[in-house]
């Protein structure tokens, strides 16, 4: 097994829409989406940040996920995937949390990932079949409101990745 010093380092960089594009969507309010007044001028809608798929015979469904902190440094042995749909994670508690990706196809290597670190009012989509690590809360518990596909079929694969990658303190 490797030590954490031999590891690659995986630097999180900031989340953003276009960097982050080739795995989803980034889901924030902010004037670079579309958005409207509504409500008779009492509320501002930002409008269509994510493009939910649940897939064929699946549906959309609405969790919340209550993620245990991780601490820094950390390393990253496996990587997810769901390849039936889509998943959106938005984060309840307004803390940041860290996003580690790869992009769809055969199982990554550590050279493939990209970590970013997402500030506690950006959330994420993951594209069916996007390589991502699963929560990566930091600092404190916190929830995550999750849209995610419910239906038949296998709809998450596992893969360990060799070696590893490290994201520093």
């Amino acid at each position: 097994m490797n030590t954490p010093a031999a590891l690659p380092r995986l630097v999180p960089r900031p989340l953003e829409r276009a960097a982050f594009a080739p795995f989803g969507e980034v889901i924030e309010a902010s004037d670079a989406v579309r958005h409207f007044t509504i409500n008779a001028g009492n509320t501002e809608r930002y409008h269509d940040l994510a493009t939910i798929e649940p897939g064929a015979d699946g549906r959309a469904i609405v969790s919340i996920f209550r993620a245990q902190p991780r601490s820094l440094p950390f390393a990253v042995t496996m990587m997810e995937r769901h390849p039936l749909g889509s998943q959106a994670f938005m984060p309840l508690s307004g803390r940041p949390w860290l996003v580690v990706v790869a992009p769809a196809g055969p199982p990554p290597k550590v050279e493939d990932l990209r970590v970013f670190l997402a500030r506690g009012d950006q959330g994420v989509n993951y594209a069916p079949g996007v390589w991502h690590h699963p929560l990566l809360a930091l600092g404190e518990v916190s929830d995550f409101l999750v849209i995610d596909r419910s239906g038949p079929g296998a709809n998450c694969d596992e893969a360990v990745l060799t070696p590893a990658g490290l994201i520093p303190a």
